[in-house]
C-alpha cells in the first residue's frame, strides 16, 4: 500500500509540474502573441539610416499571424514585412526628411525574382529623392546582386565572391525510381508543353521543354542584364563575357570587372556610413530595420476623407477548392472576397494580385467566374507576381487588364490528369491482392488498385479535352483573340512577362503598386483608400486555431530550412484532386 501512495504522489507531482511548465509556456506564447498584435508607436530619430536585409522569403501581403516565423526555442516571434508594406515604406522613406539613406545588407535573397524587382524598382524611385544607397555582402547571389546594383555603391567583403554565371534550369525525374516501385503513373494530358508530368514518364527533358525552358530563362536572364548593364555602366557583351568565362572566381575579381566599387569589411562600412551622416568618432549610428520602420507613421501623407477604395484581393498559393488561408487559394474564399468587392458599392475598382503556380481546374473555373462578374460592374486589374501561370492565369484572363513584371512566371495554358496504377507495387513488391464486385460497369472507375481501360482512358482524355478548350475559351474572350491563336500560344507553354506582352497574355508592365494606380484611373478616381481582402483572422483567433491542430509544421519548416519547399510540393501532390491546371514545375532563380 505505501508503494501505491508513493507512485501515486509521485505521478501527482509529475503532473503538477508538467502542468505548471506547459502554463508558462503558454504565457509565453501568449505574451508574444499580444506583442506581435500590438502597434507600436515609432519614433524615427533623426540622421537615420533604412537597414534592408532580406533573407527571409517576403510575402506578396504582410501576415498577422503570430506563428509565421515563430520561434519554439527564445519563444518570440519575429515580423516578416510584406511586399505591401515594403513597397509602401520605400516610399514614405524617400520623402522621409529623417531617413538619409538606406543600407542594403546582402547575401542570399530567397525571395522570387518578380518580388525582387518589384523592391529594386521601388529603390530606384527612392534614388530620386537624391539620398544614398549603398550595399554591402559577402556573398552576392545573382538574384542579390541584381538587387543590389541598383546602389550608389557595392562592397564587398574582401573574402567573399558575387556569384554571377548565367541561369540554369534543371528538372528532376522519378521515371526510373517509379519503375523499380513497379508504379505505372497513367498521365493524361493537352498540349506538348505541359511538361508537368514528364518527370513521371520520361529519364529527360523533352525537346519542346527544353526549348520553352530556354526560351524564358534566356528572357528573364537579359532583363536582369538590362537593369545590370544600366546601373553599373557595363556593356550586356562584358557582362556575358564574365558569366561565359566564370571571370569572377575571388573578390578581387568583382573589382576588376566594374561589379563592386570596393573590397570593404563592415567595420570599414560603418565607418562610410559615419562619413556620410557627418557623424564623427565611433559614434553609434541610428539605423532601423525594415520590420520596424513600416510602423513609423508617415508624416507627408495627407488625411483623405474619401470613401471611396480600391480593394486588393490577394490570391497566393496553389489553387484548390474550399476555404483555404493565407497561404493556399481557396476558391471559396476567394471568390468570397471578389464578391464582396464587387457588392461594395464604396469599392471603385478591384486588383487581383495573383501568385500561383495554379491547381484545381474547377476551382479555378470558379473564382474565373466570380471575376467576370465583378468586371462587368467596375474595372478589375490583374497584378501577376512571381509566378501567375496556368491556374493562375485561369482565374487572371478575365480582368480588364493584366500587368507583370517582365520577370513574372505566366501562360502555362494546359491541364494534366495523373493515375497512378500501384497494381505492380502492391502484388509484386508487397505481396498485397485486390478483389471486388461492382454493380454498374463504371463503379470502380480511378481505383489506384489496377491499370485503366482503353474506355476509361478515354473518358479522362475527353475531360482533359473539354477543361482545355473551357480554359482557351476564357482566354480568348478576355484576351480579345480567337481559340485558335490561344491554342497556338498555349499547349501548356511557359512564358516570361516580356514574352508574354509580344504575344498579348498581359497588357503591361509593372508591380502591385502599378496595377493600383492603373485601377484608379481605370475607376477615374484620384484620392481612393486600400481595402485589402480576403480579410485576416486576429492574432488570437489564429493561435486557438494553432492550438486546437491548425498548421502543425512550424517546427518542421524551421528545421528543414529551404528543404521543407520539398515537403510542400509532395504535400500539394497528395492533395491534388480532378484535372489539374499547373506549372509544370517549382521555378527558383538564384
Amino acid at each position: 500500500m505505501k508503494q501505491f501512495f508513493k507512485f501515486m504522489f509521485a505521478s501527482m507531482t509529475g503532473f503538477i509540474l508538467t502542468f505548471i511548465i506547459l502554463f508558462f509556456i503558454m504565457m509565453g506564447i501568449l505574451m508574444s502573441v499580444a506583442s506581435f498584435s500590438k502597434k507600436e508607436v515609432v519614433i524615427v530619430p533623426k540622421n537615420t539610416v533604412l537597414h534592408l536585409k532580406f533573407n527571409e522569403v517576403i510575402p506578396d501581403r504582410s501576415s498577422n499571424n503570430p506563428f509565421d516565423n515563430f520561434d519554439f526555442f527564445s519563444m518570440k516571434t519575429s515580423k516578416v514585412p510584406g511586399l505591401n508594406d515594403i513597397l509602401k515604406s520605400l516610399k514614405k522613406a524617400k520623402n522621409d526628411e529623417n531617413i538619409k539613406g538606406i543600407f542594403l545588407d546582402l547575401g542570399t535573397v530567397p525571395s522570387g525574382i518578380a518580388t525582387i524587382e518589384e523592391i529594386r524598382n521601388a529603390l530606384v524611385d527612392f534614388k530620386k529623392s537624391g539620398k544614398f544607397i549603398i550595399s554591402y555582402g559577402e556573398v552576392f547571389t545573382q538574384k542579390a546582386y541584381y538587387l543590389a546594383s541598383v546602389a550608389d555603391k557595392i562592397y564587398l567583403n574582401p573574402a567573399g565572391i558575387i556569384d554571377f554565371k548565367g541561369l540554369n534550369g534543371e528538372v528532376m525525374f522519378y521515371k526510373g525510381l517509379l519503375e523499380k516501385l513497379d508504379v505505372n503513373m497513367q498521365i493524361i494530358r493537352h498540349g506538348k508543353f505541359k511538361s508537368a508530368v514528364e518527370p513521371f514518364f520520361l529519364d529527360k527533358m523533352s525537346e519542346s521543354n527544353k526549348e520553352q525552358t530556354l526560351k524564358y530563362l534566356t528572357s528573364i536572364w537579359d532583363h536582369l542584364l538590362d537593369g545590370i548593364s544600366d546601373s553599373r555602366k557595363i556593356s550586356k557583351n562584358e557582362l556575358n563575357a564574365i558569366a561565359d568565362s566564370f571571370k569572377l572566381q575571388k573578390a578581387e575579381d568583382a573589382v576588376k570587372y566594374k561589379l563592386a566599387d570596393k573590397l570593404m569589411y563592415k567595420d570599414e562600412i560603418l565607418a562610410e556610413l559615419r562619413t556620410k551622416l557627418g557623424i564623427t568618432g565611433n559614434d553609434n549610428i541610428s539605423m532601423m530595420l525594415m520590420s520596424k520602420y513600416v510602423d513609423a507613421a508617415d508624416r507627408t501623407k495627407k488625411h483623405s476623407k474619401t470613401k471611396d477604395k480600391i480593394a486588393v484581393v490577394y490570391a497566393i498559393g496553389q489553387i484548390e477548392s474550399g476555404i483555404g488561408d493565407d497561404k493556399t487559394i481557396g476558391s471559396e474564399r476567394i471568390s468570397e472576397a471578389i464578391r464582396k468587392a464587387r457588392l461594395d458599392t464604396t469599392v471603385k475598382a478591384i486588383v487581383l494580385r495573383v501568385n500561383s503556380p495554379g491547381g484545381s481546374a474547377l476551382a479555378s473555373d470558379v473564382i474565373w467566374r466570380e471575376v467576370v462578374l465583378a468586371k462587368k460592374i467596375k474595372p478589375v486589374v490583374a497584378s501577376m507576381g512571381d509566378v501567375a501561370a496556368s491556374g493562375g492565369y485561369y482565374i487572371s484572363c478575365a480582368a480588364t487588364k493584366i500587368i507583370a513584371c517582365p520577370n513574372t512566371i505566366t501562360g502555362s495554358i494546359g491541364v494534366f490528369g495523373i493515375v497512378p496504377d500501384f497494381k505492380g507495387l502492391f502484388n509484386n513488391k508487397l505481396g498485397i491482392t485486390f478483389d471486388n464486385v461492382k454493380t454498374n460497369n463504371y463503379a470502380d472507375f480511378g481505383t489506384t488498385s489496377r491499370a485503366l481501360t482503353e474506355a476509361e482512358k478515354r473518358i479522362y482524355q475527353d475531360d482533359v479535352e473539354n477543361i482545355y478548350y473551357k480554359f482557351i475559351s476564357h482566354v480568348a474572350e478576355g484576351r480579345g483573340m480567337t481559340t485558335d491563336q490561344v491554342d497556338s500560344i498555349g499547349q501548356g507553354r511557359v512564358w516570361s512577362g516580356t514574352d508574354a506582352k509580344k504575344i498579348g497574355l498581359i497588357d503591361g508592365f509593372g508591380g502591385l503598386d502599378s496595377a493600383i494606380s492603373i485601377a484608379a484611373k481605370l475607376a477615374k478616381i484620384e484620392e481612393y483608400k486600400i481595402l485589402s481582402l480576403p480579410e485576416q483572422k486576429d492574432p488570437f483567433t489564429q493561435i486557438l486555431k494553432e492550438l486546437i491542430g491548425g498548421d502543425d509544421d512550424v517546427l518542421l519548416k524551421k528545421e528543414l530550412g529551404n528543404a521543407y519547399e520539398y515537403y510542400q510540393y509532395i504535400q500539394e501532390m497528395k492533395n491534388m484532386k480532378g484535372v489539374q491546371a499547373r506549372m509544370p514545375y517549382y521555378i527558383n532563380i538564384y
